[in-house]
């Protein structure tokens, strides 16, 4: 396993995307200060509505990277990304 970057989304009031290194497989996901929603099915999540991933809890996500998307539950929602290969 190889981490190939490191990025930090501080803008989650609408539905956002994963910038993804090239070669990235997998993501260990962290939202901070506040909880996030997220869907990968090709629907966009809400505030209410996808799977809650609280603040301070870790996702590690091995689907499609491109199609995973994040929202805010509450304003100020911070997430880090770690993307490996």
């Amino acid at each position: 396993t190889s981490c190939l970057g490191y990025q930090q989304i501080t803008s989650l009031s609408s539905a956002t995307a994963l910038t993804i290194p090239q070669g990235a497989t997998r993501a260990l996901i962290a939202p901070s200060t506040q909880s996030v929603r997220w869907r990968d099915d090709g629907t966009n999540p809400s505030a209410s509505v996808g799977m809650p991933l609280a603040a301070g809890s870790y996702l590690s996500y091995d689907g499609s990277l491109s199609s995973v998307r994040f929202i805010e539950t509450a304003a100020s929602a911070e997430l880090n990304i770690t993307y490996y290969a």
